[in-house]
């Protein structure tokens, strides 16, 4: 059996947006534990997943196993069983997505890293496992309503732009491991508060919050789950929603719609949004919000210029963009100079 995904993906994303309204099921989930063997364990996991058409993205490493998945919804079940009969799986929390068209991905990909998130610290100077205290919803709740608390959002600023928690702190930075310095220097003659911690799913904060302890931080807490989570528990039992906007995910959506509120604006024009994309030139996509008004202007690019490549015959395209080391567009996510308009981050400070 072939273990990887022989077919276009180019192809793939256009089968899967043909199809009007895939009856699939987005989650994701985690666990932090020692794996003898990752390439052996990917492997495996791999012919079974694929065997049942489960789609996505799964990171395996000595430290655990991250994963961010599409599921047939009639096979949910299947899916289940077949992860919970991996003993450290067993009964692991799925966070089910909140906002679902069933098009997040469209292959499935599993890969062995060095870490599950990168997160630049060494593991071996401090208690990785002595982490923050956990909260469901009610009880963040309660605790965001304490004058002593102070709630910090551990994501990137291209994420918190779209949505965050009311009166939450958001560091400017474009990744994780930039994101642990910033907040324990911005928080440093602060080590008596209560310092609830929240992420996407919950990975993020596993680990910041048990380094925000080793560093003297006395009250930490952090979300269960995440925003997914919060906002499922949330609505399942009717109290109030403290997270405003978007919930930035790393899949085909972009994002999941948790309250009505617009709190960005497409990047272009001004206008309030707060829909991603990436800029349809193949030699840039860079990430940024667009509004619809502006995609049909540009043809769904950042610029003038990428509109102007993307008329250009194919052929052409691959000439200008040949030899071109692109990196990881993860760095110029939301800071490029193409960028006209900045949501502003008010409610993200102390």
């Amino acid at each position: 059996m072939t273990l990887f995904n022989r077919i276009e993906g180019k192809l793939l994303k256009e089968r899967l947006y043909l199809t009007p309204n895939p009856d699939r099921t987005t989650l994701s989930f985690y666990k932090y534990h020692q794996i003898e063997d990752p390439k052996v364990f990917r492997d495996q996991l791999y012919r079974e997943l694929s065997a049942i058409d489960v789609w996505g993205r799964i990171y395996v490493a000595h430290e655990g196993i991250n994963g961010q998945i599409s599921v047939p919804t009639q096979k949910l079940n299947e899916f289940k069983a077949q992860l919970y009969n991996i003993p450290f799986l067993n009964g692991i929390r799925l966070n089910i997505a909140v906002d679902d068209n069933g098009k997040s991905f469209f292959k499935l990909k599993i890969l062995v890293r060095n870490k599950i998130v990168a997160d630049g610290l060494d593991d071996s100077t401090f208690d990785v496992t002595n982490s923050g205290v956990h909260l469901n919803a009610p009880d963040f709740n309660a605790l965001a309503d304490q004058p002593d608390t102070i709630i910090v959002d551990m994501r990137n600023h291209y994420e918190s732009e779209v949505g965050h928690f009311k009166n939450a702190i958001c560091p400017d930075v474009d990744t994780f491991r930039e994101a642990l310095p910033a907040v324990e220097s911005m928080l440093s003659e602060k080590k008596d508060k209560n310092i609830i911690m929240y992420c996407t799913g919950g990975i993020r904060c596993e680990k910041a919050s048990a380094w925000m302890k080793h560093r003297g931080f006395k009250n930490v807490f952090q979300l269960n789950g995440g925003i997914i989570e919060y906002a499922r528990q949330a609505r399942a039992m009717s109290i109030e929603n403290k997270f405003i906007g978007k919930n930035f995910v790393f899949d085909e959506r972009l994002g999941e719609r948790i309250s009505d509120d617009i709190i960005s604006v497409c990047h272009q024009c001004g206008q309030p949004c707060d829909d991603h994309t990436n800029c349809k030139n193949d030699g840039c996509h860079l990430l940024f919000i667009q509004c619809k008004a502006c995609a049909e202007k540009y043809n769904a690019c950042c610029s003038d210029e990428c509109k102007t490549i993307l008329e250009l015959p194919e052929e052409e395209q691959k000439a200008l963009r040949k030899g071109i080391n692109k990196g990881r567009q993860v760095f110029k996510k939301g800071r490029s100079a193409n960028i006209r308009f900045k949501s502003t981050l008010e409610a993200c400070s102390l």
